[in-house]
């Protein structure tokens, strides 16, 4: 599964870069509008080693944000990750994104005091305003 990430200018993800990768990747969780076809979100599980699984970059499109697809997309990641063989799922969040965590919180992820460092200077990863930017690492028993 090949997951190329965020584009030079610090986009996370852009029309052209998530249709070349859904194409590439069948199978992948995605959620669709059942009345026209159109991607509403997706969820990109990725193997970090071993029976460990990171569920990757989850999209949403903005207006359906608040029916509860994120929960639906990440359902169905663990779900397909349980099939790969995967034992442990782990988030990895930006310190400051307290309402994230707490969102990842309530579906069953732990905070464990682990952090992993930001990579300044990677231009996939944004141009941070701060220097106090860590990732939080969540992870959750499947």
């Amino acid at each position: 599964m090949e997951h190329r990430g965020r584009n030079p200018r610090g986009e996370r993800l852009h029309e052209a870069l998530l249709r070349e990768d859904l194409a590439a990747n069948a199978g992948l969780p995605i959620h669709r509008d059942e009345a026209n076809g159109t991607l509403l979100g997706t969820v990109w599980p990725d193997p970090e080693k071993g029976d460990v699984w990171n569920p990757g970059l989850l999209t949403v499109r903005p207006g359906p944000q608040n029916k509860q697809l994120g929960r639906t997309l990440f359902t169905a990641a663990e779900d397909f990750v349980k099939e790969r063989g995967a034992h442990r799922i782990c988030m990895t969040v930006v310190n400051v994104r307290t309402t994230l965590i707490a969102w990842y919180e309530r579906r069953g992820y732990a905070l464990t005091g682990e952090t992993r460092p930001f990579p300044y200077g990677d231009e996939r990863f944004g141009r941070p305003l701060r220097d106090d930017l860590h990732f939080v690492v969540l992870p959750k028993d499947l």
